[in-house]
């Protein structure tokens, strides 16, 4: 993981990896496909029991998500969701506690849940490759020139189903 380290920046790898995988293949067992992101802890993300105080996971999903929808050299305002989003809601699980380390945490992202005028992402959190966070986000795409929400494009609807882990129909 060269470059990952101390970078502040998360590192996109962009397939699936479940813990104990041999090695990325960009496919879940149920077909699905998953964004993985690589995000740096930061010092200053402990709390005072000296673990990853648990505001601190809305921030590392974030950063997979910006990876997910904005930072892929493929994406543009027609598929790559620009023209606005805004989080209607977050759930958060979290499973073990994690410990300041160098070595970055793995968030893997994905979409579900597709409706006209919002969808999911579902994340999992891995520390050294233990389950540690589980969580979601509903988003909800905004036309902010009209200062309301938008439906979903079919462009957009099409990107979207490519990170999704439920079936097409």
């Amino acid at each position: 993981m060269a470059g990952s380290h101390g970078s502040g920046m998360p590192r996109s790898v962009g397939t699936a990896r479940g813990p104990g995988a041999p090695a990325p293949t960009g496919l879940r067992q149920g077909g699905g496909v998953r964004h993985t992101v690589h995000v740096p802890m930061r010092w200053s993300d402990m709390d005072a029991y000296q673990h990853i105080n648990n505001v601190a996971f809305l921030g590392y999903f974030e950063m997979a998500r910006v990876s997910l929808f904005f930072e892929q050299p493929t994406h543009d305002e027609r598929t790559g969701m620009r023209r606005g989003l805004v989080v209607a809601s977050h759930e958060i699980a979290y499973k073990r506690s994690v410990v300041y380390d160098a070595e970055p945490l793995e968030v893997q992202v994905w979409v579900s849940g597709i409706r006209a005028a919002a969808f999911t992402c579902r994340y999992e959190l891995f520390d050294h490759g233990a389950l540690a966070v589980t969580g979601s986000t509903l988003l909800v795409p905004f036309d902010f020139a009209l200062n309301r929400p938008r439906r979903i494009t079919p462009e957009e609807k099409e990107f979207l189903a490519r990170w999704t882990d439920e079936p097409t129909g």
